[in-house]
């Protein structure tokens, strides 16, 4: 009894003086990320299963209705079908009616894209403790993401007040523009998903500038210097990306597909 006692002892030594592994133990941290940096991934994956939902829905939608089957040329607005994307947002501000295909989409997209590189620069940034650049690449993160959401500002403004030549229906009425319950593009679906799309994104882009706004404040007031580590613009910079990417599957369903 005694001797089993003892070799129970022995393994019990033994396994608490083992070395730890790369994988989660019970005391290590799960892949080497804190457990701010993993509830964040959480949440992002919750929030992409949203976004999915979100893009499944418009193309179960989409699929449903009509589609123009002439020249590309020869389209025009119809509640009966689903409109070309081309030639609704065509429109680019200090052009006036030139018609510059998904060109502002494009630029939008592409300050969206150059947030994502000013991003990881602060990351890397923090990752030195170099307070300055930190804040340098911050401001211009901030910057870049204010931008575009100036940009969707004006999209939703030039998309409510619409085009110069009104959509006439059957009856006579003239349409001009877009709301949540009539729409000079197409189907009325067309607006509503516009709508609540762009502007579930466009909230979460917004979400980001403020937090990023707070990051740079904190950084200025030596806050993560303090704590010796700058891992909340890490956190932080994963939401940003997470919202930049998101947006390349929103431009890609909603604008080019």
């Amino acid at each position: 009894m005694a001797h089993s006692t003892t070799l129970q002892s022995s393994a019990a030594a033994a396994t608490h003086d083992a070395p730890r592994t790369g994988n989660w133990d019970g005391g290590n941290e799960p892949f080497k990320a804190s457990y701010g940096k993993l509830m964040m991934w959480f949440f992002l994956l919750s929030d992409a299963f949203t976004f999915a939902a979100f893009l499944t829905t418009y193309g179960m939608i989409r699929h449903k209705h009509e589609v123009f089957t002439g020249e590309a040329k020869d389209f025009f607005f119809s509640t009966r079908w689903w409109p070309i994307p081309d030639h609704v947002f065509n429109a680019f501000p200090g052009m006036g009616e030139a018609n510059v295909p998904l060109g502002f989409v494009a630029l939008m997209t592409m300050i969206l894209i150059l947030s994502s590189v000013t991003m990881v620069l602060a990351v890397e940034a923090g990752h030195r403790m170099d307070k300055k650049d930190v804040q340098k690449w911050l401001l211009w993160t901030i910057l870049f993401g204010s931008t575009f959401l100036l940009s969707q500002a004006w999209e939703w403004t030039h998309f409510i007040h619409g085009h110069a030549e009104p959509t006439i229906m059957a009856d006579g009425t003239k349409l001009y523009g877009a709301n949540l319950h009539m729409n000079q593009y197409g189907p009325v679906l067309f607006a509503d998903l516009f709508f609540f799309i762009t502007g579930f994104h466009g909230t979460h882009v917004f979400s980001g500038v403020c937090l990023l706004v707070w990051c740079f404040i904190a950084t200025t007031n030596g806050t993560f210097e303090k704590r010796g580590h700058y891992e909340m613009i890490e956190k932080i910079g994963l939401y940003w990306h997470f919202v930049d990417l998101v947006w390349v599957f929103v431009f890609t369903f909603f604008y080019l597909v």
